[in-house]
């Protein structure tokens, strides 16, 4: 038989007990949030036990949520990998809202209300965090969840399936024109940074990212067989680039130490600790100078796809370009003009025409 047991907190709060008794197996118990909750899991669980479909949460009942991620980033994480420290950081976070609490005890109203919190925080910039940033946290915290479930059987069920994520922003859809394109490149050229033009180029030619580029090394490049490897992206996968005609002119007008395991990008005057140079304040000065306004390195990415989009690239061929493994990020970095826009529409009225007048 199951009965229920109210409980007040200190905080003034109630809990709500729930135990099921029956003949020949062991007791099962939950702690509730509602005295409905209670009996419905005592129905529920009761019907479970004799049909035979019921699975003890004792293991449940054993592990905290800090158990949990303890073992997941000590099994499950590879430590060389170089995500590992950001990994973790997202889920110490979990650790440190919900680590006391047996998983047997973990609801979605307690993720809801670290998601919420989440939310209404400021970060270190002081604005608040993005909605995008907070499913990142809610996505590691899912995925050690679903292991928890699938492999370790320590629970039966992830509650984070059914809670709802913001509503992240539509994304920067910012690129150059033509003619903004063609002034950054002379302010580039024109630069006391010896590798700034070369780096924007080879954005703009190619969509790779910053981190990308300055990690090139001599023998990342083939120039017989006319393509580039990257070996270092950001979802973990290598991917390879063809050279074309501007990306080759640059690359050879680069040339130095064929061959070799030598960065193709490598200054001391322009290191930093974290990539082998740095052209943070050549590449806000060039914009300055050449009166690009709201516009990031990282928009170079955008305008390479857009223009790629504009010369007639299918999607699956932006994909492996740029590297996406979903349809919906390509989609975002596509961006079509007006002008290409009317062109399409205009050709599409002049077909029709042609075919009316029997042409």
């Amino acid at each position: 038989m199951g009965t229920v047991r109210e409980i007040q907190k200190k905080t003034g709060e109630w809990s709500f007990h729930a135990e099921v008794r029956l003949k020949g197996h062991p007791p099962e118990r939950r702690c509730c949030r509602t005295k409905t909750e209670a009996k419905k899991w005592i129905q529920d669980t009761e019907a479970a036990i004799r049909d035979g479909r019921f699975k003890s949460q004792s293991a449940s009942r054993k592990h905290t949520v800090s158990d949990l991620i303890e073992r997941f980033a000590e099994h499950c994480i590879p430590k060389d990998s170089k995500y590992y420290v950001k990994k973790v950081q997202l889920l110490q976070r979990w650790k440190e809202e919900l680590g006391n609490l047996y998983l047997s005890d973990l609801s979605r109203a307690h993720i809801s209300q670290v998601r919420d919190k989440m939310l209404n925080e400021k970060t270190s910039k002081k604005i608040l965090r993005s909605p995008s940033t907070v499913n990142r946290y809610m996505a590691a915290f899912s995925k050690v969840l679903s292991v928890a479930v699938n492999e370790w059987e320590w629970i039966t069920v992830n509650p984070m399936f059914k809670i709802s994520k913001p509503k992240e922003g539509r994304g920067r859809d910012r690129y150059l024109s033509l003619v903004e394109k063609n002034r950054l490149l002379e302010a580039c050229k024109a630069s006391t940074n010896p590798y700034l033009y070369s780096i924007v180029s080879l954005a703009l030619f190619t969509g790779m990212r910053y981190g990308e580029i300055v990690k090139l090394k001599w023998n990342d490049i083939n120039f017989d067989g006319r393509f580039m490897t990257l070996h270092e992206t950001k979802n973990g996968e290598r991917r390879v680039i063809p050279l074309t005609e501007e990306v080759t002119k640059i690359l050879k007008d680069l040339y130095t130490n064929f061959g070799t395991n030598k960065a193709i990008f490598s200054n001391l005057k322009f290191t930093t600790t974290k990539n082998p140079i740095s052209i943070r304040k050549s590449f806000a000065r060039a914009l300055k100078i050449a009166g690009i306004e709201n516009f990031r390195f990282h928009d170079l990415r955008h305008t390479a796809a857009s223009y790629m989009a504009m010369g007639g690239a299918t999607q699956g061929e932006l994909m492996a370009i740029l590297g996406h493994k979903s349809p919906k990020m390509t989609q975002r970095y596509a961006h079509y003009s007006q002008k290409h826009l009317s062109g399409v529409m205009e050709r599409a009225y002049n077909t029709r025409n042609n075919i009316e007048a029997g042409k």
